[in-house]
């Protein structure tokens, strides 16, 4: 339609405009290809690329990749938009340090190894914390809604809070304190994080992150338009992500 406006407006600009009709139709036209025009330009800006993570904040390999993470969306911040995806790692897990101390310890030293993220093994030895996911998950989920610009930063909190400073993880208070160095009300954060409302939204995330078929932690996929690319899975360094996703987005130009 757009062409054939073009073409028929372009036609009209050989003719003579003595005749009233001529001038009204040519006039009506301009102002449609104008429209559909601004409406493009619209289409486009609303189809920018969006890069994905799927993480969960107690994932240890998506704490040692937070900081190149960090570093690939201030490179690519002004080519893709971001969306967090709660994956869930183990939610409703009841397995306790009893049971995964060990295990978790070895993957820690990996990751400190690879990362140098900062680590306490402290909380390991506590033989009666729950390695359970969801309610960190549920945590960032509600800092989503209410401070969205602050989620990804929220998350990394969390993260320091578990891996660094050994917080618990299944105590309300931990996500209600760190809440107000974001400038909001304790109480009200902890109301909607232990609300119905809130397990149930968390849920949401876990069942788009199953939808599309992502398993480990971290995942990164690049969707442009109706496309999507799986930019990186597991610990990377912020280059290869930029590299990439520039690749990708080069060619769909």
């Amino acid at each position: 339609m757009l062409k054939r406006l073009i073409n028929e407006s372009l036609d009209f600009l050989r003719w003579t405009f003595h005749e009233p009709y001529n001038v009204k139709r040519l006039t009506s036209n301009f102002f449609i290809l104008l429209f559909l025009l601004l409406s493009q330009n619209t289409s486009m800006a609303q189809s920018k690329a969006k890069l994905i993570y799927f993480g969960d904040p107690m994932c240890s390999w998506c704490y040692g990749f937070s900081p190149e993470m960090s570093k690939a969306l201030d490179s690519l911040s002004e080519e893709v938009d971001f969306q967090l995806v709660m994956g869930g790692l183990r939610p409703y897990n009841t397995e306790t340090m009893a049971d995964l101390g060990d295990f978790l310890q070895h993957h820690w030293e990996d990751v400190n190894k690879r990362s140098g993220q900062p680590f306490s093994y402290e909380i390991l030895k506590d033989k009666t914390f729950v390695y359970d996911t969801e309610p960190a998950c549920r945590a960032v989920v509600l800092m989503r809604e209410l401070k969205p610009a602050s989620e990804f930063d929220f998350f990394k909190k969390v993260q320091t809070e578990f891996y660094k400073e050994n917080k618990n993880t299944n105590l309300t208070e931990t996500f209600a304190e760190l809440a107000k160095e974001y400038g909001l009300d304790k109480t009200e954060f902890a109301k909607k994080f232990e609300s119905e409302e809130f397990k149930e939204k968390v849920k949401k995330d876990f069942t788009y992150s199953q939808n599309v078929g992502v398993r480990s932690f971290p995942t990164i996929v690049l969707q442009n338009g109706d496309d999507m690319y799986l930019v990186a899975q597991g610990y990377v360094e912020a280059e290869a992500i930029i590299e990439k996703c520039e690749k990708i987005l080069a060619e769909k130009k």
